[in-house]
């Protein structure tokens, strides 16, 4: 009797020699194509938002509102745009010749890169699962998915709307835990999406290196936010709620820690304080509030716990918050302060809901600490002077940035997401997605040029002419 695991890896086998096949006929695929593909996805996907909401809350408690919001709204979002932009991205550019090339015609072809692998994380697994997806049809390319064993409910989902829609040499999916996605990573795909840690992300890029395969790597990070003293206070204190909380604090572009204006201090904590218990409720009940949802199982509970602990014996202190159920796997959003820069809490991402607030007197030491630390993939700014603004973002470097919001950037359709070198490699969303799933093909036609008089053996007149011809245009 065969190994169901030696099974499951000649399956794959199978499924990548027969998607590279296909993936050779789809080169000549026209948008119309594409967007059919795209289309019957849509249908079935639109059509499974009760499968969502229900598989959701059993991996998460999540509720539907936030399911609708991180999760549904990115996905019909991109449909929407690659539908309305796709012939125009497809479309061939025309480029001028240059004056040594007079007599040529040149364009930029965009073709698929080819066979896709898209390892996807358990934190938004629809949303981080299709969106790339998605992007790489709309590319022409084939696709292989790999989604999270850590939220095995909304995998199932994903599982089954895969499977009832696209043929296997067009979009296969595979379940498993890391060895399988390591077994994935190191076939020879033409391109691989990876989100997850930075830790993982390392591995996958040297597994994409034997290959020479090119990647997109979304990772994470500790993402700051500052808030300086001439901000609207009230208004900064609810967004970084939401934007820290939601999800229970499990998201990648999620705040990780809060610089503050000690002249604000005491005020920003209050409201701090005060929006908690507005989104949330009373914290002695936060597990009965059907808007806030779990950690996602008990290894991270665990994590998170011994983050909390670990900064508590070395002299932080909670100013709400810090207390957590493991059994139901909830954990009470968390202000904490007086950290050390020894503690964990301050050297690993968080990702969950616990916020460690630093007070500063002067910016400069602020962008000292952060020019010192990995690149996040995001950083905030929270503040009405525009010089103060320009400073931080001319003097930091990061994936992306909010001035006076949070995370909301990830929703725009018209900037490109992603992160740059500890927090990721490579941008995505819309036309920059579309772009990572693509090969840019320079086309040259010779028509008339006279370049073959300045080829060898080289005569006088010929060196004459390159000569001329150098200080004539140059």
């Amino acid at each position: 009797m065969v190994e169901p695991k030696v099974q499951l890896l000649t399956s794959i086998n199978d499924v990548f020699a027969e998607q590279k096949r296909y993936s050779i006929e789809l080169r000549e695929s026209d948008y119309e194509a594409r967007l059919a593909v795209l289309e019957r996805f849509e249908n079935v996907f639109k059509s499974s938002y009760e499968e969502i909401y229900a598989a959701a809350f059993a991996d998460f408690s999540k509720p539907a509102s936030e399911v609708d919001m991180t999760e549904i709204l990115p996905i019909v979002s991109e449909l929407a745009l690659v539908k309305k932009n796709l012939r125009r991205w497809m479309r061939a550019e025309r480029v001028f010749p240059t004056p040594i090339l007079l007599g040529t015609s040149s364009e930029i072809v965009t073709e698929p890169r080819g066979v896709c692998l898209i390892v996807s994380p358990w934190n938004y697994p629809f949303n981080l699962t299709f969106c790339p997806m998605i992007l790489a049809l709309a590319a022409g390319n084939t696709v292989i998915l790999k989604p999270s064993e850590m939220t095995p409910f909304m995998s199932a989902v994903i599982v089954n709307i895969v499977n009832s829609v696209f043929k296997k040499k067009e979009v296969a999916i595979f379940e498993g835990d890391e060895t399988i996605a390591g077994y994935l990573t190191n076939l020879p795909f033409d391109h691989i999406f990876f989100t997850g840690s930075p830790s993982v992300g390392k591995k996958v890029m040297a597994s994409a290196a034997k290959n020479l395969a090119s990647v997109t790597l979304e990772l994470g990070g500790k993402s700051p936010v500052i808030v300086d003293d001439t901000v609207n206070l009230k208004s900064a204190a609810k967004k970084i709620v939401f934007g820290k909380f939601c999800n229970n604090g499990q998201t990648c572009i999620a705040p990780d820690y809060l610089y503050v204006k000690n002249s604000i201090y005491d005020n920003l904590v209050s409201l701090l304080c005060e929006s908690i218990m507005q989104q949330y409720g009373p914290l002695d009940k936060l597990h009965e509030n059907p808007d806030y949802c779990q950690i996602v199982n008990d290894a991270h509970f665990k994590r998170l716990e011994h983050l909390l602990d670990d900064a508590l014996k070395q002299g932080a202190e909670v100013l709400v918050g810090g207390r957590g159920c493991s059994q139901k796997r909830f954990m009470q959003p968390t202000l904490l302060t007086n950290l050390t820069s020894g503690c964990d809490i301050m050297n690993e991402e968080i990702f969950g809901p616990i916020l460690p607030i630093i007070r500063y007197d002067s910016i400069e030491s602020v962008l000292q600490e952060l020019s010192e630390r990995p690149k996040p993939l995001a950083l905030y700014i929270f503040s009405s002077d525009r010089d103060f603004q320009n400073k931080v973002v001319h003097r930091t470097s990061a994936g992306d940035t909010c001035i006076n919001q949070i995370a909301i950037h990830f929703l725009h359709e018209k900037l490109p997401f992603g992160g740059v070198n500890h927090s990721g490699l490579g941008k995505t969303g819309g036309k920059w997605g579309f772009d990572s799933f693509s090969h840019k093909r320079s086309v040259l036609r010779d028509k008339f040029t006279p370049f073959a008089l300045l080829m060898p053996p080289y005569k006088q007149s010929v060196r004459s002419a390159i000569r001329g011809f150098i200080r004539h245009f140059f």
